[in-house]
């Protein structure tokens, strides 16, 4: 399992009731200590954010979602204004989890800053593959989100580290591509990402914009036209 996928809000590793009243406890004190800690901290200092970012996880845990989308938006704006975009794509990952009813918009920002930005491209593949969950069998938004990962993890990881990372976004693939039209050889994988132009850059992340810009409608968290204007040409 990838590291940034562990979101699952129930209590891991419990056998019992007697188990799972224990983790509750911990992890009830847990958010006592963040809540004092937070409280000691500025509003915008950057390192209040890391602790939000933690108590949202917590949060998570104990199924208390509402909370945990609200921490993680305060911890959005924070590394948004540092621009920190890889926590910032971790917040977004928390406000999806949280099932909200901004969830998807949460979705939409992070998988746009995770594209843009070289961040941690396992965690770029993680919030893409929420694209591929929350899309119909047949639709071809799982497709373009999982070219994008698979683009993604072999454009932006060195070549040492680069086997495991393609071999879950190999993997995304081939279950898209199974779902969407029954593929299940390399011939006809080749065929359907032909016909899909899922072969071409340019084309698939336009399609993959188009994507987000239904899923955002227009709530846009980001100045993205001048983050793209402070981008180096290349």
């Amino acid at each position: 399992m990838m590291k940034h996928k562990n979101l699952d809000p129930s209590i891991q590793g419990a056998e019992d009731a007697e188990d799972i009243s224990v983790a509750t406890s911990v992890l009830e004190k847990k958010l006592i200590e963040l809540d004092r800690q937070l409280a000691e901290l500025p509003e915008l200092e950057p390192k209040r954010a890391e602790f939000l970012l933690d108590y949202g996880l917590t949060a998570l845990e104990l199924e208390k979602n509402f909370e945990a989308w609200q921490v993680a938006q305060q911890a959005f704006k924070i590394f948004a204004a540092t621009e920190d975009w890889e926590k910032a794509v971790q917040a977004c990952n928390i406000m999806f989890a949280a099932d909200q009813s901004d969830s998807l918009v949460a979705l939409g920002n992070g998988v746009w800053l995770a594209v843009t930005f070289p961040i941690d491209p396992e965690l770029s593949a993680v919030m893409l593959e929420h694209i591929v969950d929350e899309t119909p069998d047949d639709s071809d938004g799982g497709a373009i989100a999982a070219t994008t990962a698979h683009y993604l993890a072999s454009l932006r990881v060195e070549e040492s580290k680069r086997e495991n990372l393609l071999f879950f976004t190999n993997q995304l693939f081939a279950r898209v591509a199974r779902r969407h039209s029954n593929v299940e050889n390399q011939a006809d994988f080749d065929a359907w990402r032909k016909k899909l132009e899922l072969n071409t850059p340019d084309e698939f992340l336009g399609r993959l914009a188009q994507i987000l810009n239904v899923m955002v409608q227009d709530d846009w968290w980001v100045d993205k036209e001048a983050l793209w204007a402070k981008m180096p040409v290349e």
